[in-house]
């Protein structure tokens, strides 16, 4: 779930089904424009939903080979961006962009995207560690256009080059225009979300 912040950037509430253990935590972010994103996960094993702080944000997700920050919205102005050229990347004409975080909390030195160039969607972004050193490649498949105007990926896959192990994502039912407020992204209805 998902609300755009008009000026700031928006709110999420990931849910996860599956694998077993982890069915029912939840994450919700409020991605900023500028500074630093606020996150928390709720872990029903306690009951409790625990705040992640800045310094933690490039630790693995849920065991996983995602970061928090790599499920933080991708803002623009989180990055100084560099274009190196164009290239296909998922059999696609893509736009080849360098782009560097602006926090210092970023686990990240840069990454490497590749744009869609029909309709600017990300296909796959590289990630180098803090030495510049290749860390991860997450790549985005089974696309839909939702409402002629909203591409949404169906899947994201991270491989971590690393340590050789990888994290698929699976993402379904997106609906849009539902009414939102505020209210529908605290702390107790993270609680509720599952």
């Amino acid at each position: 779930v998902t609300m755009e912040v008009p000026g700031d950037g928006d709110k999420s509430i990931i849910v996860f089904d599956t694998p077993k253990d982890v069915k029912g935590t939840a994450s919700m972010t409020y991605s900023h424009k500028v500074g630093d994103d606020d996150q928390w996960l709720y872990l029903p094993a306690i009951a409790r939903v625990k705040r992640i702080s800045s310094s933690n944000k490039s630790g693995p997700f849920m065991g996983s080979e995602f970061a928090f920050e790599d499920l933080s919205s991708q803002e623009v102005e989180k990055y100084t961006y560099k274009y190196i050229g164009e290239e296909k990347a998922n059999g696609v004409d893509c736009y080849k962009v360098e782009r560097y975080p602006v926090a210092t909390t970023s686990g990240y030195k840069r990454n490497i995207v590749w744009f869609n160039k029909s309709n600017y969607r990300p296909e796959v972004i590289e990630f180098y560690d803090r030495k510049d050193a290749l860390l991860k490649t997450l790549t985005f498949s089974n696309y839909k256009s939702y409402l002629s105007k909203y591409w949404r990926a169906g899947t994201m896959k991270m491989v971590n080059h690393q340590n050789g192990k990888e994290t698929l994502l699976e993402f379904g039912e997106y609906k849009f225009g539902i009414d939102l407020t505020e209210e529908d992204f605290s702390q107790n209805s993270l609680k509720r979300a599952n």
